[in-house]
């Protein structure tokens, strides 16, 4: 596997000039020579990388998940998530437009943005759930990169590191924005999203052998979703208000409450029945969602 440890390291790697800051760079995808890669290859990176791009015949898998660039979209990559590269048939990347920036952690020291970028989860989406940039939407953040261009390629003086530190807030901000309109308008297949976590639910609370599988969590749900568990809890929250481990939650005090009202089992009982390996965890979760004790709300009921 590849691993570039600094930026100037992956530009002699795609064999183009070294970057003008050794801590950030912009590049323009065009100016990036054809390559062969004559097989599968993985790599990963110490540093940020926001991108616009379309390059055809150009996949990258991302965990199990396979993702190509023919459409124009924006991605994002945190330091040392592995890809795995490959070019369909062997052949070149062919029609290459965009940009890259990349981003040393360094460059972000004693800055705010170095303790808030994480603030934003589309660092940990899959590649597959990029986001999809309208025209208006594609011409703003291009506006952003140009900015960010222009100042990367000035002289460097004292006033640099924050301008560009501004515009790269900024590009983060109406990619947050533009993210939350993709989980909007994508209604439909959200909506489907949203119905098939509930089946989820409801079948894993419905399995008779919760005491050995245990509690369900959000990295299963996402799984069978084939979905990033950030992407999964931002699309609920989004659509209902709720996030990943608050509908895990919600299901599984409801599935208590049942329990504990049209059973005869003991409350340690529907602890483990529900998967828990230790009562007071159950208990402590139950009076959190419904200010009663489980054995205060079976008196109630009864």
């Amino acid at each position: 596997m590849k691993h570039f440890k600094t930026i100037t390291e992956f530009h002699q790697f795609v064999e183009i000039p070294p970057p003008l800051h050794p801590l950030i760079s912009v590049v323009d995808v065009a100016t990036v020579p054809d390559r062969e890669v004559p097989g599968p290859m993985s790599m990963a990176m110490n540093f940020y990388s926001i991108s616009v791009k379309r390059m055809v015949n150009f996949k990258v898998q991302y965990g199990q998940r396979s993702f190509d660039f023919n459409e124009g979209i924006m991605s994002f990559l945190s330091p040392n998530q592995v890809l795995k590269i490959e070019v369909d048939d062997k052949t070149r990347v062919t029609e290459k437009t965009g940009w890259v920036i990349y981003i040393h952690p360094d460059f972000l020291w004693n800055t705010r943005l170095a303790t808030t970028i994480r603030d934003y989860d589309f660092w940990d989406y899959s590649l597959n759930e990029s986001l999809f940039l309208s025209e208006k939407e594609e011409a703003m953040i291009n506006s952003i990169i140009q900015n960010i261009s222009e100042e990367y390629q000035a002289n460097i003086d004292k006033f640099s590191k924050n301008i560009i530190i501004s515009q790269l807030e900024t590009l983060l901000r109406y990619s947050d924005r533009y993210y939350h309109r993709q989980f909007i308008t994508r209604e439909k297949s959200n909506h489907q999203t949203v119905q098939k976590v509930e089946n989820l639910l409801l079948n894993y609370f419905n399995n008779d052998e919760l005491t050995s599988v245990g509690l369900v969590s959000v990295a299963y749900l996402a799984d069978a979703m084939n979905l990033s568990p950030k992407y999964l809890s931002t699309l609920l929250k989004v659509q209902t208000g709720m996030n990943a481990q608050q509908h895990i939650h919600e299901k599984l005090i409801e599935k208590a409450k049942e329990k504990l009202s049209a059973s005869e089992l003991s409350v340690s009982e529907v602890a483990y029945s529900l998967g828990f390996e230790h009562l007071p965890s159950f208990s402590k979760l139950f009076k959190a969602k419904t200010n009663q004790s489980p054995l205060e709300f079976r008196a109630a009921f009864n």
